[in-house]
This record gives structure tokens, C-alpha cells and sequence, in this order.
């Protein structure tokens, strides 16, 4: 069976790290191994994950999460590669679902999951009162079902899942996007030029915080980051403006 590296880019977001892998703890059902790339936090992050014994790589100073991802792709091991934000909390058979469709032929390049909190098609709506009752809803949902794996152009970078090959073929996530933002773009781009197609996976679940990464940076200084890297990729695929993926 095909072994997966879950890649964990965080910082000074322990609550969140430590909800989002006691998940992976419980749901993951296929051999797998954590890397948490702490990007200079000063919370306890690396002493948590020494006690746990997690692999991890400690950054000294915050170099983005481009290069965060980056570094943990270079440490990973797996043929699967997974992508995770630290504020997501999987569910039962999440991963199983996903590989399924990754592997479901030799065209397939990334995978994604629908969630509660995204932008773009990968939104769905399921009521719910509590991450419990979130988590009842995902069971439900998650049946793995090729009728419910949809092409796209775009997966989002909440929870992205790509074959070790693809990596080898088109290299790392471009740092010229650091911080963040487009960094994903550009990757999705990339494979589709290189003959791959990108999957949303209707039949897999998972919950994404609403909004955590603004309420830690900043929603001005986010808005201006993401003017910012969507210029620098219009210029790098020299595309005219609103010619978006």
C-alpha cells in the first residue's frame, strides 16, 4: 500500500496544530507519516512536537509558507504528498478517499476534498451546530464514489494531494509567492502544462476554520499579499488580467 507524508506548515498556532493532527490521529486509516514545519513559532510548537514525538523542522525566522512547504517536501518520504493547513480537521477515511481518486489513473496529478470554508467549488454547505456534529455529517459523505470526483483547474491549497511524481516532474511550490498566496496557482498550472489533471473529490469531507489565518495576520495585510502574488503570477504566465485560472 502507498504511504502518505502529511506536511504541516504552522506557526504560533498550536491549538489549532494540535486539534488538526489528533484528527489525523483518528481518521487516517493508510500508512502515513506527520512533518510539521514550524515557521519561528514562539508558542511551544517544537517543544509539543519533540513530546509527541513528531517529526518536525524548526525555522528560526518566519520565511513563508512556500518555503515551509518546501522544506517539508524535501524531508517527506511518501509517494502520496499532502499539503495540510494547520486550522483543517480531517475525517474518517479522508485520506483513503482521496489516494482513491489520485491513483484512479495515470492522468491524475491533485486531489482535493469539499469543506465547509473555502473559496471557489470546493465550498459545500452541511448545516451543522458542532465539530461533532460536523464530523457525523463527514461519514455520512465520505463513500468514496468516482461519480463524485469532479475535473477542475484549480485545487486549493487547504488540503492539496499530488503523487510523488508529479513533484519529481515539476519540482517544488514556486517561492516567488512568499509568503503566500498563488503559490497553489501556479503549482495547478504547472501540472496541467505537464499533461496532469486535478480532481475535487465531492465524496471526501473536511473542516476548515473559518477565516484563521485573517484573524491572526490581518484581513488588510492578507488583501494586500494577494493583489501582490496575483500580479506576480499574471506576469510570470503572462496572462492579461481577469484570464485567471
Amino acid at each position: 500500500m502507498k504511504r502518505a507524508s502529511i506536511i504541516i506548515p504552522t506557526n504560533n498556532q498550536l491549538d489549532f496544530l494540535q486539534s488538526c493532527i489528533l484528527s489525523i490521529r483518528k481518521h487516517t486509516d493508510i500508512p502515513y507519516e506527520i512533518i510539521v514545519v514550524d515557521n519561528a513559532s514562539t508558542d511551544g510548537t517544537a517543544e509539543w512536537c519533540r513530546k509527541e514525538k513528531i517529526p518536525f523542522i524548526s525555522i528560526s525566522r518566519n520565511k513563508g509558507f512556500s518555503s515551509a512547504c518546501n522544506k517539508g517536501l524535501l524531508l517527506s518520504s511518501g509517494d502520496t504528498l499532502v499539503l495540510l493547513n494547520n486550522y483543517s480537521l480531517v475525517t474518517r477515511g479522508w485520506l483513503s478517499n482521496l489516494t482513491a481518486a489520485l491513483y484512479s489513473g495515470s492522468d491524475v496529478g491533485i486531489v482535493g476534498p469539499v469543506t465547509n470554508y473555502a473559496i471557489g467549488s470546493q465550498q459545500v454547505q452541511y448545516p451543522f451546530e458542532n465539530i461533532d456534529d460536523f464530523q457525523r455529517i463527514a461519514e455520512e459523505v465520505n463513500v468514496s464514489n468516482p461519480v463524485k470526483w469532479k475535473r477542475v483547474e484549480r485545487v486549493a491549497g487547504i488540503c492539496f494531494v499530488f503523487r510523488r511524481e508529479l513533484m519529481d516532474k515539476i519540482g517544488l511550490l514556486d517561492e516567488r509567492f512568499t509568503p503566500g498566496h498563488f503559490e497553489y496557482n501556479d503549482y495547478c498550472l504547472r501540472a496541467r502544462q505537464g499533461g496532469y489533471s486535478l480532481l475535487i473529490c465531492h465524496d471526501t469531507l473536511i473542516y476548515h476554520e473559518d477565516s484563521a489565518v485573517l484573524r491572526q495576520e490581518g484581513i488588510q495585510d492578507q488583501h494586500s499579499l494577494a493583489d501582490r502574488n496575483y500580479q506576480l503570477f499574471m506576469d510570470k504566465w503572462q496572462l492579461d488580467r481577469g484570464s485567471f485560472i
